[in-house]
């Protein structure tokens, strides 16, 4: 069987014209032309879309080592805040008074001397957390711990009250209040 061409086979079923077939021809031969003039290669669809999922892949693997950078980052800021910490932290009283405090809404308590209570209320002394643990450090090294991460530090000495309208702004509350 001879190998002819579909617009031969066409012609010959008597589905088109001679002359529909050549201005086919003709339409086929300016495109070509047009794209050797203007050397625009014709457009591969199978190549587009595989460059294009290569594309979204990459896009996809970035932000996933992104991810991971962050969660090795945070990590690595924690060890470096617990070491920071566990090497400097001040002695905790478990047979001394309870020291509440609020830390993100909840009040928590710890067991410290009274000259810890001092240095905390002057604002020598700061309470960090460690997560499931809290530990009080001095000033300087809680310092160092904000530039790390300054939600970890719970500094008692700046909180003031935030209501304009208080009844008892008048009154002097005592440092020494145990509550």
């Amino acid at each position: 069987m001879k190998n002819i061409s579909l617009q031969d086979q066409l012609l010959n079923a008597g589905l088109t014209t001679k002359s529909k077939a050549n201005k086919v021809k003709i339409v086929k031969r300016k495109k070509t032309q047009q794209q050797q003039k203007n050397k625009i290669e014709p457009q591969n669809q199978a190549g587009f879309w595989a460059q294009k999922a290569r594309a979204e892949q990459l896009e996809k693997d970035r932000l996933l080592n992104e991810k991971r950078q962050r969660k090795i980052e945070r990590r690595e800021t924690y060890a470096q805040i617990a070491q920071l910490v566990n090497a400097n932290k001040l002695a905790k009283d478990d047979d001394g008074n309870a020291f509440n405090f609020s830390d993100k809404n909840k009040i928590k308590t710890i067991y410290i001397s009274d000259d810890l209570r001092k240095k905390i209320v002057s604002g020598q002394a700061v309470v960090i957390n460690l997560g499931k643990s809290y530990e009080v450090v001095l000033r300087d090294v809680a310092d160092k711990v904000a530039e790390r991460d300054p939600q970890r530090v719970i500094d008692l000495s700046e909180k003031k009250s935030a209501d304009v309208d208080d009844e008892y702004a008048d009154f002097a509350v005592p440092d020494d209040l145990v509550w």
